[in-house]
């Protein structure tokens, strides 16, 4: 899988108890991707995934991977601080058995859901500062520093942080493994601001984007997922 890129947008909330990011359910079922969700489609990865509105206990986006790698991706402005609580369902018709999300070669996942966070440059190291300079020389999207990749993985244990293996830039959360059961709807809720401090050792600044993602690029095999709405919520006082 190629290395991710995330627009940064300007949307801004105040005064709501909840961001309703993907709002799948509201959708049509006509061919159209869900309103404010683009494509997001990685040039190093030649086949691509399918994302469509369907009916599955309501309107759902189903994605479909077939030796691809893509996905759709919103940009949105959220602060962390104010509505921490990430929440959304999911379901997957299968596992991908030989999947290791610590190796590059086997760095398949039947279902993502990532969120890109606001990173000052200046905070690191001038090795990574150069990387990060020639990484936008290649991509022509925005480049975040920091991400979570919340992953339903195979054998690694949930709750695990494993570092992408493209880039440290990024960490991968396991919410669901091969224990998992497929086929069934599972609701998820994290605490985005407490795992993105487990992740990388300090507080997050401000999300600028969430994004879902299928693939199976990496060993060539096929997977099925069905996302529902995805929802930032203020934490419970």
């Amino acid at each position: 899988m190629a290395l991710i890129t995330f627009l940064f947008a300007g949307l801004v909330y105040a005064d709501l108890p909840f961001i309703v990011v993907g709002t799948f359910s509201s959708g049509s079922v006509d061919g159209h991707l869900p309103t404010d969700w683009n494509p997001w489609i990685l040039k190093n990865v030649k086949r691509h995934s399918a994302y469509m509105l369907v009916r599955d206990d309501g309107t759902v986006v189903k994605a479909v991977a077939d030796a691809s790698a893509s996905g759709l991706m919103r940009n949105i402005t959220i602060d962390p601080r104010e509505y921490p609580i990430l929440q959304w369902r999911w379901k997957v018709a299968n596992i991908i058995e030989t999947a290791d999300v610590s190796r590059k070669e086997s760095n398949d996942s039947p279902a993502r859901v990532y969120v890109a966070f606001a990173y000052d440059i200046r905070k690191v190291g001038l090795l990574e500062r150069l990387k990060y300079e020639a990484a936008k020389r290649i991509y022509t999207q925005s480049l975040p520093l920091r991400a979570i990749s919340y992953t339903w993985g195979n054998k690694t244990p949930r709750e695990s942080i494993v570092p992408m293996p493209y880039t440290g830039w990024f960490k991968q959360l396991v919410v669901e493994n091969a224990a998992s059961p497929v086929n069934n709807w599972i609701t998820e809720e994290r605490d985005v601001y407490e795992d993105y401090r487990k992740a990388f050792g300090e507080d997050p600044t401000g999300i600028t984007g969430v994004a879902i993602m299928t693939n199976t690029d990496n060993m060539g095999g096929q997977a099925t997922a069905w996302y529902g709405d995805i929802t930032f919520k203020e934490r419970t006082r």
